[in-house]
């Protein structure tokens, strides 16, 4: 992708396109920060199909993506599999927002895979960090947004 646009065009891609999405479904403000990662955190990822050959994932502590679940679904109750479902189909649309606004930039098409949802912390064995961008949200939980990028790039 580094051939394609710069890292920091990049990171400026995903950053914007993630606190964006995120207030939009969820009511959920991040801000750049550094609020740690709690023990209690979970992992979506997603790998591009086409276009790209990288990944991307969210780890974020459970709180906040069960707040996320109950700001989708409307419900204070939450199951367990709610949260999975709904941080999936959250990522979904992350995910497709971003292919989105890479291929305005780009002109490359890209797709997403079905995102993988992960109790803890989860980094693809056959990729390397690239870089992240590491979050607190309006109640002070920790995420960070993770590219991932092929061992032999």
């Amino acid at each position: 992708m580094d051939t394609v646009m710069s890292e920091e065009k990049l990171q400026d891609v995903f950053d914007q396109v993630t606190r964006e999405v995120t207030e939009k479904i969820a009511g959920i403000r991040l801000c750049e920060g550094d609020a740690p990662l709690e023990e209690d955190s979970c992992t979506v990822h997603a790998a591009f199909e086409r276009g790209f050959h990288s990944s991307l994932a969210l780890c974020a502590d459970t709180a906040m993506f069960t707040r996320l679940t109950q700001s989708m679904l409307q419900e204070e109750e939450v199951t367990e599999q709610d949260v999975e479902d709904f941080t999936k189909e959250y990522f979904n649309v992350l995910c497709g927002h971003i292919a989105s606004r890479l291929f305005q930039v780009t002109k490359v098409a890209s797709r997403f895979e079905i995102p993988e949802f992960y109790t803890g912390r989860y980094q693809p064995e056959d990729q390397k960090e690239q870089f992240a961008i590491c979050y607190s949200s309006d109640k002070n939980e920790g995420a960070r947004l993770s590219h991932f990028t092929s061992e032999s790039e």
